[in-house]
């Protein structure tokens, strides 16, 4: 009888303390910030037609474009031709969440847009406004094992008349 008292407390412990939250979980859990067409609306900014460059990156050609109020369009280009779409990524506004399968949207502003992974991405990234002709991307990943933490940043000038 004394050996089920025994296993029936360390049970109800054990199911006590499973359902119990540290506070390190209670801080650190991130609430998604719930965003409007209004705040995308913000980005118009980031439209047309860019050339990236950046440290040992050769030139990178990209198209952004709103398909309507809730959706940005990412075309990418093999070369400055821009004859030949060869990658399209989609960024929509669903539930009040602005990213895509991998990233979401932390934060939204005139000046830029940060995402934060979501899914099967370990990078976070931001776009930030330069001037109407010019923005950067900054892609930073965090140190994972022997990897130290990292920064990359593209230059984006806009090509006229595209």
């Amino acid at each position: 009888m004394t050996y089920r008292v025994i296993t029936s407390a360390a049970l109800f412990m054990l199911l006590f303390a499973a359902c119990q939250r540290s506070p390190e979980a209670q801080t650190n859990r991130s609430e998604a910030k719930k965003f409007s067409t209004a705040d995308i609306g913000k980005l118009r900014w980031i439209e047309g037609t860019w050339r990236g460059s950046g440290v040992d990156q050769a030139p990178f050609f990209e198209r952004y474009r709103f398909e309507n109020e809730s959706t940005l369009v990412v075309d990418t280009f093999p070369d400055e031709k821009l004859t030949k779409v060869v990658d399209t990524s989609r960024f929509e506004l669903q539930d009040g969440r602005f990213g895509n399968g991998s990233y979401v949207a932390s934060s939204i502003d005139d000046t830029g847009i940060n995402f934060e992974p979501f899914a099967n991405a370990k990078n976070s990234f931001k776009w930030q406004r330069v001037s109407d002709n010019a923005w950067k991307a900054t892609l930073k990943w965090p140190a994972d094992g022997t990897k130290p933490a990292r920064e990359r940043v593209y230059n984006m000038e806009r090509i006229q008349g595209k």
